[in-house]
């Protein structure tokens, strides 16, 4: 256990949305599909794979982290992520969690909300924006 006296909270340096994450032998993170909105052809939607990067820094201590997917009323949870330990064990080093919301269900378009928590402290809330977008007609022959 941290001795309180040495707790220090890291800064969200980065929190993004995307379709997929690899890891390079050499530890770095290729991010692909970043987005902040999604079209879907009809509603409810369901995304199948939503990755949530985020980045820490600037703190010290052993932290849990939890993500959640809320509706546009600003209340609903869509979706909640398992609490994620955060671990600096000096102010020098960063920390990264990827957590990934698969077949994620969206009953409506509008403005829905990411919301990135460490311990109780909500550290970000940013905007997912679903689309209702209408299929193209075939081009006649």
């Amino acid at each position: 256990m941290i001795n309180k006296e040495t707790l220090m909270f890291p800064d969200l340096q980065a929190s993004l949305l995307c379709d997929d994450v690899r890891q390079e032998k050499n530890g770095k993170f290729i991010l692909i599909g970043i987005f902040d909105a999604l079209a879907v052809a009809k509603l409810p939607a369901v995304y199948s794979k939503i990755c949530v990067v985020n980045r820490w820094c600037c703190g010290k201590g052993d932290f849990k982290q939890t993500t959640r997917l809320i509706g546009p009323d600003g209340v609903s949870v869509i979706a909640a992520g398992k609490e994620v330990p955060i671990k600096l064990a000096t102010e020098f080093q960063t920390a990264t969690s990827i957590e990934i919301f698969m077949n994620t269900k969206f009953e409506q378009s509008g403005t829905h909300w990411i919301e990135i928590s460490l311990e109780t402290n909500l550290s970000i809330r940013y905007p997912l924006v679903i689309s209702l977008v209408e299929p193209n007609p075939q081009q006649p022959q």
